[in-house]
């Protein structure tokens, strides 16, 4: 592929960071957005350094200013999002996701650009034929619950773009993320439950488990999600199809916490605090069960396979959490 112009919104966040640094290093030009209200400037300390970079504080709901700074844009790679309303504010995730994707959208049209939109496995709900293909159907629950807003956000924004597709003829490519994790990750529920449990066993404090635990993940580490979302920004033949991002390694919730205090090296026992859904924001919660791809047509498309080991990934990890954290070992192993 040539070298293009991205602009790329949620670029300060987690996995928008990574992506800015890797395409950056192979010769694209990239326009940055974020509104920081998740997002963090040191996560592009080194895009910063590069003359190909531009980064701009912006919410994208506002569509003038956006369309201000994408002239000549060739690619809208679109990774800005409110995540699972765990603690209520349904609205704000539905408004921000739903009214974001529409503007990207429409200036993708503008431009005749290609628009790559990082949707989530949360949309595959709680349907229990795992592994998740791309054609497996969406079970979410009830609308009385507020935690499955973000899922049906996103699959709006799915259909939103194979509608912009369909009516004006650009390219489109969907990319449903599995669990993704690393340096850079939101230290909160927000990042997932790695970076709280990676907290809390630094610092010697109990780990909060919903439920009961035995509910499955697949975690992916972020070198390898962006290595998959690069090859679909990069191919033809990602143009208008869903593809699963995502390790196949499928791992309990308790068993994560565990690991995590193996790889930590910390010396004192684990404990584990198990908290009732009915806890987490006053009224009922739902989970899912298990949650792990089917990544055949990511290996037939783009070549994509996750490469990084659960062990290896984890372990990066916490030595980035313990470096920005400030936690010595010897102080994790008190």
């Amino acid at each position: 592929m040539n070298n293009k112009t991205v602009l790329m919104t949620g670029a300060a966040g987690f996995l928008g960071s990574h992506l800015c640094d890797r395409l950056l290093s192979r010769g694209h030009r990239v326009i940055g957005v974020d509104d920081l209200s998740h997002g963090n400037l040191d996560n592009l300390a080194e895009a910063v350094k590069n003359p190909n970079f531009s980064f701009h504080v912006l919410d994208i709901s506002d569509l003038d200013k956006l369309r201000a700074i994408s002239q000549g844009v060739e690619v809208f790679a679109h990774l800005a999002a409110h995540k699972i309303p765990r603690y209520g504010n349904r609205l704000q995730t539905l408004m921000a996701n739903c009214q974001g994707s529409l503007n990207v959208l429409e200036l993708a049209t503008e431009q005749k650009a290609k628009f790559v939109f990082t949707s989530t496995s949360d949309v595959y709900g709680r349907n229990p034929a795992v592994p998740f293909s791309e054609t497996t159907e969406s079970v979410l629950g009830p609308s009385t619950v507020a935690r499955w807003a973000y899922a049906a956000s996103k699959l709006f924004d799915e259909h939103v773009a194979m509608g912009f597709s369909e009516r004006h003829g650009i390219p489109v490519t969907i990319l449903r993320i599995f669990g993704s994790y690393g340096p850079r990750q939101h230290l909160s529920w927000w990042g997932g439950p790695q970076a709280v449990f990676i907290d809390g066993i630094l610092n010697g404090d109990s780990i909060p488990i919903h439920g009961d635990g035995l509910q499955t993940r697949s975690f992916t580490f972020v070198a390898d999600t962006v290595t998959g979302i690069l090859a679909a920004l990069e191919s033809n033949a990602a143009n208008n199809q869903i593809i699963n991002i995502g390790s196949t390694h499928e791992i309990s919730i308790v068993e994560l916490a565990n690991l995590i205090h193996g790889l930590s090296g910390s010396t004192e026992p684990l404990r584990l605090e198990f908290v009732p859904y009915k806890k987490i924001n006053g009224t009922d919660y739902e989970d899912v069960r298990r949650r792990i791809p089917d990544i055949s047509k990511a290996e037939r498309l783009l070549g994509f396979k996750a490469h990084v080991s659960l062990e290896d990934g984890l372990a990066q990890t916490i030595e980035w959490q313990r470096e920005v954290r400030g936690v010595s070992q010897a102080m994790a192993a008190s």
